[in-house]
């Protein structure tokens, strides 16, 4: 018998759930979001644009981020739902497509459409999506009020310049990401626990896999456009075998390693909702930000494969891997305890290459660099295959 209230989701007896075609197709918007993004860095490489690439991306995740969550409890089929994410769409398309004046004369669409997204989301899942006196109705009030408050600080920042702008922003992106470290406390009200939210992991785990793939789908998609732009020499076209073989050991990685481990482990947990907190709504965007950098880098190889690259350049070509080995290490540091010695390692020996870049080429330090994931790959590789063993050996 089911127990779906109004807009939720069935839970008893019911298979957990999947991805919809809905979600999917809502999806979409955000290849194009983070395909603007990636432009924006490139159009310079200068650590005040990395830094304002940075914050869009942390908005961009963050909307998409509790979209997800709302998802994980609602039902795509049904209509309300259903014209609820088609909004949502609509209105991360306009702020995708403010990204490139988001510091400019489009602050105040950017803005605007971030704060629609959360607060009309949020709306909905209060007082549409959830019955009075609920768990569910007094969790979606609070995250809410939360982005009320970050709301007004991203309004004001649109209307401000220069300087006050950016300080109202870093103000409302602190209260957007610190909302959920503290369990969107209310002065007054009972404090919420990880166990206050309802976590499908499978449905939770292949919404973030989806996510991933959308960022390295962006890094082919900038990698064959850039490459398509350039008389394909030999080192053009070695730059783009060691583009796409970077790519590929970045999905290897997530998804035959850290993103299956996180699946399990949030499956099996005592408190779900904490875990899938730290390792989903933050860790996780790194992770995307680490493929971002690193689809930046690969153009930056494919448009000078011979030249030794100079510092801002050569810090885009290894931050990417760096970022994204950190992201792993602090996943797997989450979720079992302890530090990964061959993700460690793997990360001096990037940053090694780094200062080896500043005396060989670009395409010579990114081919080191898939070295580094490759062999990082063989080592996993193995250690599933011994591990596999042993426990069959075990049985």
């Amino acid at each position: 018998m089911s127990t779906t209230t109004g807009l939720r989701r069935a839970t008893d007896g019911v298979a957990q759930p999947r991805a919809t075609t809905l979600e999917l197709f809502y999806d979409l918007v955000f290849v194009f979001a983070i395909t603007q993004v990636s432009h924006f860095l490139l159009e310079d490489l200068t650590w005040t644009r990395a830094a304002q690439a940075g914050l869009i991306l942390l908005v961009v995740v963050w909307s998409w981020n509790f979209t997800t969550w709302a998802t994980n409890e609602l039902d795509p089929e049904l209509l309300g739902v259903r014209v609820l994410l088609l909004a949502l769409m609509l209105a991360s398309l306009l702020m995708a497509i403010a990204i490139p004046e988001a510091f400019g004369d489009r602050a105040p669409l950017f803005a605007l459409a971030y704060v629609a997204i959360q607060v009309g989301r949020h709306t909905f899942l209060t007082f549409a999506a959830a019955a009075r006196g609920t768990n569910q109705r007094e969790r979606a009030g609070r995250i809410l009020a939360w982005f009320v408050a970050a709301g007004v600080l991203w309004i004001a920042g649109a209307f401000a310049d220069g300087g006050a702008r950016t300080v109202l922003w870093v103000l409302a992106l602190l209260v957007d990401y610190g909302g959920p470290l503290v369990f969107f406390w209310v002065p007054g009200r009972p404090r919420l626990s990880g166990a206050s939210w309802d976590v499908s992991p499978g449905h939770m785990a292949e919404r973030f896999q989806l996510f991933v793939i959308i960022a390295l789908g962006e890094s082919i998609v900038i990698t064959g456009a850039t490459a398509a732009d350039h008389a394909l020499d030999a080192e053009a076209v070695a730059a783009l075998v060691v583009a796409f073989l970077g790519s590929g050991a970045l999905w290897w990685l997530y998804f035959t390693s850290v993103g299956r481990i996180a699946e399990e482990t949030i499956e099996h947990a005592e408190d779900p909702g904490r875990i899938a907190r730290d390792v989903y709504t933050y860790l996780h965007v790194l992770l995307i930000g680490a493929i971002v950098v690193s689809a930046v880098g690969d153009e930056v190889v494919l448009a000078h494969p011979t030249d030794v690259l100079h510092t801002p350049e050569l810090l885009a070509v290894v931050a990417g891997p760096v970022l994204y080995l950190v992201a792993q290490l602090l996943i797997r540091l989450r979720i079992a305890g302890t530090l990964s010695v061959p993700r460690t390692t793997a990360i001096v020996a990037c940053v090694l290459i780094g200062l080896l870049g500043t005396q060989v080429s670009a395409l010579v330090t990114a081919g080191l660099l898939v070295l580094v994931l490759v062999a990082l790959i063989v080592w996993d590789e193995r250690t599933a295959r011994r591990n596999a063993l042993d426990t069959a050996h075990c049985g």
